[in-house]
């Protein structure tokens, strides 16, 4: 009930009025029955996107840490999210991930629609990511569509880090749904789940214009933190107070010969003229 109040009183029509968001391809949604709508991950504002263009109720598994804060603050997102169409899931891998599956499955053999990011997170610059096999199983086990959907500009609109979006128009681009029966009962077969993955992330590729990263984009943003750290690092050492005298009498130290004593006498001379000047 919550879901629709929040869809068409209290924020979806201010949403509209301020994003203005268009959508192609809306022959593509079903009026009935189960699918999975499988979208890249731009931003944040993705899950709040999509079901406004969308005229069926649609559901998201989202992380468990946003149904789990304390206070009140705690309690307005939880509720916030469970309006939005949410359910909160356990990420962390193992049981977790069958517990999701799981989820997923239940909302989908109730003739329901379910949105997923088969890159399992936001991109972290923009690209599409390798797509993770969670969306194939599914498919197969429930035995419906996948849906391929493009959101457009919402990194524009709301970056990773930004709280309040900037208004501009975003958009949503919706393929023709995919159909895996052929699969049928082969959801066990890594290859399987494999080759429908990449066709779905084909298919996100060409309805976005993205360009393609045969990595997972957690393994990207482990390798940007990475570099980051070892950049701080380095910046830290560099500014520790001495540092530039002790490479100047390391490079001194290094000059041998007459040509080191020439470059150190002239390196002396020109700074006992600059003084002078």
């Amino acid at each position: 009930m919550f879901y629709w109040v929040l869809k068409t009183v209290i924020l979806g029509p201010l949403l509209k009025m301020l994003f203005r968001p268009w959508v192609k391809g809306e022959e593509h949604i079903p009026e009935t029955g189960g699918a999975i709508f499988a979208s890249n991950h731009l931003s944040f504002s993705d899950s709040i996107f999509l079901p406004l263009v969308v005229p069926r109720r649609i559901t998201f598994l989202a992380k468990a840490d946003y149904f789990t804060g304390v206070g009140l603050k705690g309690r307005l997102t939880a509720a916030f999210f469970r309006g939005a169409g949410q359910v909160p899931v356990d990420r962390s891998g193992g049981k977790a991930s069958e517990a999701a599956l799981n989820t997923g499955l239940k909302i989908l053999r109730k003739g329901e629609l379910l949105a997923l990011y088969p890159e399992g997170t936001r991109s972290p610059d923009g690209r599409l990511y390798k797509g993770k096999t969670g969306v194939a199983r599914m498919a197969l086990e429930a035995g419906v569509p996948v849906i391929p959907v493009a959101m457009i500009d919402t990194d524009k609109a709301q970056p990773t880090g930004q709280v309040v979006p900037k208004i501009m128009r975003v958009g949503v681009r919706v393929g023709k749904p995919l159909d895996f029966s052929r699969y049928k009962g082969m959801e066990d077969d890594r290859f399987v789940l494999r080759s429908i993955t990449d066709e779905v992330m084909y298919a996100l590729m060409e309805l976005s214009g993205q360009e393609y990263v045969d990595m997972y984009a957690g393994s990207m943003k482990d390798r940007i933190t990475r570099a980051k750290k070892i950049l701080q690092r380095e910046q830290a050492e560099a500014a520790k107070p001495g540092r530039a005298a002790d490479e100047l009498e390391r490079e001194l130290e290094g000059d041998s010969g007459a040509d080191g004593a020439d470059r150190a006498h002239n390196r002396s001379r020109g700074t006992d003229e600059q003084r002078a000047g």
